[in-house]
């Protein structure tokens, strides 16, 4: 009988921070691979290609305009982003973005929903994130758009954003589970509840625990699922993942955010990733990156347990 061919991934690396407060986050996609991705997916069984990094435009550091810094900048880096991950998953490979500032979100979730309708499958997100990332410029105290991708996916923000993969909006709100929330602006807090966002916020998680949060954001998929997670390294505790740039007290442990990650990986349904906000230039040799890597493979099913 014939092997059948080890699932194939596709590593997309997307060096820029336009959309971040700090610089940094550009060179996460190195600290990434100095910190053995490739070699880790690998050793799961995975086939795996190095796309290399996209080449966008560089960071002007320049401020706000009309309530937005470096729009036009962080619009071509999305655009590249969708065109990567929609190539990626035309090829029947799981595109992985190595971020990166979480910006970036809208390129995947424009090209993750256009790749799902095609495939007449919904989509359920999984955004993993200390912040809600649902500012508008009006909400906004800074302008930094790796404030607004959510924002931007359900139909909130500049046109040339919430209307990329040609649909608008990108996604309905209630495709969007949001997990580890605990940082959010108080306008954005009431926008938020607006529109209906599911948000399992760490009060939450105290409350309930990490597996019956799960639970619920993993409930009712089906083979007609496309599961699509984007995480942002902030998530986690600063204690163990200080490489970002905007740390927040308080975020889940190593072995609650393993659980969250087995729990993905035990429904069989993860199709696509994005690993957003690591900053080497704040992180403690390659802390954050290795721990990332770590629970990456816990995503593709490497498990803690000792089960048999």
């Amino acid at each position: 009988m014939k092997m059948s061919e080890p699932a194939s991934v596709c590593l997309i690396g997307a060096p820029t921070d336009v959309g971040a407060a700090d610089r940094g986050a550009s060179m996460g996609p190195e600290a990434m691979r100095v910190a053995g991705l490739a070699e880790a997916l690998t050793a799961r069984g995975l086939k795996v290609r190095d796309a290399g990094n996209l080449a966008g435009p560089a960071n002007p550091c320049a401020p706000p305009i009309d309530g937005y810094r470096h729009l036009a900048e962080v619009v071509q880096w999305n655009r590249l982003v969708h065109d990567a991950v929609y190539g990626a998953l035309g090829l029947g490979q799981l595109p992985i973005v190595l971020g990166g500032d979480h910006c970036l979100g809208v390129g995947s979730l424009s090209a993750v929903a256009r790749y799902g309708r095609e495939q007449g499958k919904r989509v359920r997100v999984l955004w993993l994130d200390a912040h809600a990332d649902f500012n508008t410029r009006e909400l906004s105290p800074s302008g930094n758009l790796h404030g607004m991708p959510v924002a931007c996916a359900c139909g909130f923000g500049p046109d040339e954003l919430t209307h990329l993969g040609g649909h608008y909006p990108i996604l309905p709100p209630d495709a969007i589970r949001q997990i580890g929330i605990r940082s959010v602006d108080q306008g954005e807090k009431r926008f938020v509840h607006e529109q209906g966002l599911e948000v399992f916020d760490m009060r939450f998680i105290d409350e309930v625990g990490m597996r019956q949060v799960m639970k619920m954001a993993l409930a009712d998929l089906d083979d007609h699922t496309h599961l699509h997670v984007s995480f942002d390294v902030d998530f986690l505790d600063p204690d163990i993942a200080p490489g970002v740039g905007t740390t927040v007290p308080g975020g889940p442990t190593y072995r609650e955010a393993q659980l969250c990650m087995e729990m993905i990986a035990d429904t069989g349904r993860l199709a696509s990733l994005d690993l957003m906000e690591l900053n080497p230039a704040l992180d403690k040799r390659n802390q954050t990156a290795k721990l990332a890597v770590d629970l990456i493979e816990s995503l593709f099913g490497k498990s803690t347990l000792m089960r048999a």
